[in-house]
């Protein structure tokens, strides 16, 4: 009896990890269309670079949603791998290809046209998601331990 109720504590933990992240994964793409909006009131510097790390930082959180148990360092490898590997997709250029990426939801998942400078954006957002996963953790653990 003990063993099924630890076996649905640590149910019930990946289904609120997974939770959380689908919630960042929803705030990263609110924030990334937000800052790439022409009406907004954000620097130039942040509305050139901004989005692209942001769209970095929701595929590390999708890979955390996908495998909450697999560790932050997986998702931050997968994540900037997947990163690099749409970058590198937008050296192809198919008719059928770009048809997709013509489409609003296919130019955002696929982008445009490569850029070797969206590669530091994509580590940038990456790394930023992990930090900020860590962090999370790091003060969720203190707090659960008593140690505030």
């Amino acid at each position: 009896m003990q063993k099924i109720m630890w076996m649905k504590q640590g149910a019930d933990k990946m289904v609120r990890l997974r939770l959380a992240y689908a919630i960042a994964v929803l705030l990263a793409i609110m924030a990334g269309l937000a800052s790439r909006m022409p009406w907004s009131l954000l620097p130039d510097f942040v509305r050139e670079h901004f989005g692209d790390a942001l769209w970095a930082s929701m595929i590390y959180y999708g890979f955390r949603v996908l495998g909450p148990r697999r560790g932050m360092a997986w998702a931050l490898v997968c994540g900037f791998l997947f990163c690099i590997a749409i970058e590198f997709s937008q050296l192809y250029q198919a008719e059928r290809l770009n048809d997709v990426r013509a489409t609003v939801i296919g130019g955002l998942v696929l982008g445009h046209g490569f850029l070797p400078v969206d590669l530091v954006r994509y580590g940038a957002g990456v790394l930023f998601a992990y930090g900020a996963d860590r962090l999370i953790s790091y003060c969720y653990n203190r707090r659960k331990k008593g140690l505030h």
